[in-house]
């Protein structure tokens, strides 16, 4: 114990010390080893678009006959499904592109089943979908949108694509470490 006393007395020693406690701060914050442990579930529903009341609604709450039958949503639409596949981490659950009602069109996660990490986002791609490492880099490589952070690591949830994106010019989705510049899981999107 001495021994420590005399090296801590240093210049020399309070600069290592000085040195290993920023280290470790630093890898603490990028790494964020404690995620590893805390779940986050978000449970959204399905958006849905509202419809505009037509000219029978409008007739009828007027007071009037409807002189046709009332006018409903299609409801929303899937164009697009796939099963997530582990990468970095164990990944599962099921990824759909639907349109809505309005034109919009959102990425659904489902029964979403990952590891919680840093910097995780949800991105749309034109890069095909590999097991095994082969997959772990490959969406950066080509195009792809980012939809936004991870909303949850575990549940369902929605992506709003970006109306000015044409979602038919891309092939897949990954959960992406942008941190590390990892997938953690992803889906190949099958054609509805």
């Amino acid at each position: 114990m001495a021994r420590v006393r005399e090296l801590l007395g240093r210049p020399l020693g309070i600069g290592v010390l000085l040195v290993a406690v920023a280290t470790a701060g630093f890898g603490l914050y990028w790494f964020q080893p404690w995620k590893l442990w805390q779940d986050q579930t978000v449970e959204e529903a399905l958006p849905t678009a509202r419809a505009t009341p037509g000219p029978a609604e409008e007739e009828q709450a007027a007071g009037a006959e409807p002189s046709r039958a009332p006018s409903s949503p299609a409801g929303p639409r899937t164009l697009a499904a796939g099963e997530l596949i582990s990468h970095e981490h164990a990944t599962s659950g099921t990824v759909k592109l639907v349109r809505l009602d309005d034109g919009s069109h959102v990425v659904r996660l489902e029964k979403l089943d990952t590891s919680n990490g840093p910097d995780l986002r949800v991105w749309l791609t034109d890069a095909p979908v590999k097991e095994g490492r082969a997959g772990w880099h490959v969406f950066d490589d080509g195009e792809y949108v980012s939809l936004g952070k991870l909303k949850g690591n575990k549940g369902s949830q929605n992506y709003a694509v970006p109306n000015d994106v044409d979602p038919s010019r891309f092939t897949s989705v990954s959960i992406w470490c942008d941190r590390f510049d990892v997938s953690f899981g992803a889906a190949e999107l099958g054609r509805a």
